[in-house]
């Protein structure tokens, strides 16, 4: 069986932005149990980690650049706990996709992973996006439901139940999503 890679998806995130009040209201209620699941997944040799976070339009910036700035911001409680590893793969993307214009697949190829775990931010956004275009490249997807936030819970769930019915996911607890 192929390896099994946790992508975290815009974790770095300043909450400047229009939705950013509930957006972090859910992210609050994630925060831990993803920070859990990324320990583990970094303790595990057969599980990479990998992060792919907006770069916000912003070309030159860097890694460090992107989580000063998230610390910096409204929230740095959000995010302190979910700051990637510096040995983690760090992919930037413009879009809402982890896929669109990134290297994703590629490295995911490499690495013979087969299954992709999805978690971060926004479920009803860049986690759906990334989680269809995860499906149309042949990749197993799961869904930690509660390492996902949504800023709208009726479309959080709508988005959910899409990629479970029509993409195959497993939405699983977080806890079990590493499960081979």
């Amino acid at each position: 069986m192929g390896k099994i890679a946790l992508v975290v998806v815009d974790m770095l995130n300043p909450y400047d932005h229009q939705d950013a009040e509930p957006l972090a209201e859910n992210v609050a209620g994630i925060v831990e149990p993803l920070a859990d699941l990324m320990r583990r997944a970094h303790e595990h040799d057969d599980v990479e980690l990998v992060y792919v976070n907006d770069n916000y339009g912003d070309f030159s910036v860097t890694r460090d650049d992107l989580a000063g700035r998230a610390l910096s911001g409204r929230r740095p409680d959000l995010v302190e706990p979910v700051l990637p590893p510096k040995e983690a793969p760090f992919l930037q993307k413009v879009r809402h996709s982890a896929f669109y214009g990134t290297s994703l697949e590629y490295l995911l190829h490499r690495e013979e992973v087969e299954t992709l775990v999805l978690a971060g931010q926004v479920t009803e956004q860049c986690v759906l996006y990334s989680a269809l275009d995860a499906y149309v490249r042949h990749f197993s997807i799961r869904i930690p439901r509660d390492c996902v936030a949504g800023i709208h819970a009726d479309l959080a769930d709508a988005a959910l139940r899409m990629m479970e019915r029509n993409m195959g996911a497993k939405i699983v607890a977080g806890e079990r999503c590493l499960e081979v």
